[in-house]
This record gives structure tokens, C-alpha cells and sequence, in this order.
């Protein structure tokens, strides 16, 4: 009978290198949505700014509308 050390098999190699793949996809995919977040706050923050200051009519406000969406569909996968 063979003891087995500490050398993985090529099969259990294979799984490690697809594991580790995925939580570097997933690490950089949060990254992304990180960004796009920030972006999407600035933007929000931005078109009130504008809307205060008198640069916006309510007739626009579909950009916020869409901005809000945004922001909330980049929030779906963190809960």
C-alpha cells in the first residue's frame, strides 16, 4: 500500500488552478462593480448638484431615475 504525501494528483491540481481562477474572476468582478458604484454616486450626486443650482428641469429627471437603477442593480448581488 502507497502512502500518499504531499503531492496532489492531477485531477485535485486541476481543481485548485480552476478554484483559484474563479476567485480572481469574482475578486475582479467585484472590483468593477466597486468602480461602477463610485462612478454612479458622483454621477448621482453631480445631477443634484445641477437640479439645485437650477441647470436641470424636472422634465430630466429620468437620468437620476436611471442612475438610482443603476446604483441598485450593482447592490442586487451584495445582500
Amino acid at each position: 500500500m502507497k502512502i500518499r504525501t504531499n503531492v496532489l494528483f492531477e485531477g485535485e491540481r486541476n481543481s485548485l488552478l480552476l478554484l483559484q481562477h474563479e476567485i480572481e474572476l469574482a475578486e475582479n468582478i467585484n472590483e468593477s462593480k466597486e468602480k461602477y458604484r463610485k462612478f454612479v454616486q458622483a454621477g448621482i450626486a453631480q445631477w443634484i448638484k445641477d437640479f439645485r443650482s437650477g441647470h436641470i428641469k424636472v422634465n430630466t429627471v429620468d437620468d437620476l431615475k436611471k442612475l438610482i437603477e443603476l446604483g441598485i442593480d450593482l447592490q442586487k448581488d451584495e445582500i
